[in-house]
């Protein structure tokens, strides 16, 4: 008799929760509401900085020199260092595919071979 009547109490305390009404959960934050919010949530998309496309050392002619340049996707923007460990010198390009300029640095080419012009001197023919 017991075992009967285990089940049908069982259904009968689901039917009676059933009954309360919202099928879904209270939800309850004990976090303060973002002031920011509603100004991050209209805010334009942030473009992120382009990845390392390439990064290579060249050696160049006449003089035997090296240089180290970092490419990046898109192909508007390098970083050169005139020595290994060196300080870095942000190179930017107007459109892909033009010569990266900064600092008095010219660097045209690709991750293979480039020409290389630093302030004061002769252009130089890299290779890597």
């Amino acid at each position: 008799m017991i075992t009967r009547i285990l089940p049908a109490a069982a259904a009968l305390a689901l039917l009676s929760l059933t009954a309360c009404g919202s099928s879904q959960p209270e939800e309850v934050d004990t976090r303060a509401p973002d002031p920011l919010a509603e100004k991050l949530k209209n805010a334009a998309p942030v473009e992120l900085p382009p990845a390392v496309k390439a990064s290579v050392t060249f050696r160049c002619q006449p003089g035997n020199s090296l240089i180290y340049v970092d490419f990046f996707d898109g192909e508007k923007q390098a970083n050169l260092r005139t020595e290994k460990g060196g300080t870095l010198t942000q190179l930017t390009a107007s459109a892909a595919g033009e010569a990266y300029t900064g600092g008095g640095y010219t660097v045209k080419g690709t991750p293979t071979s480039v020409e290389y012009t630093a302030p004061g001197k002769s252009a130089l023919s890299c290779k890597a």
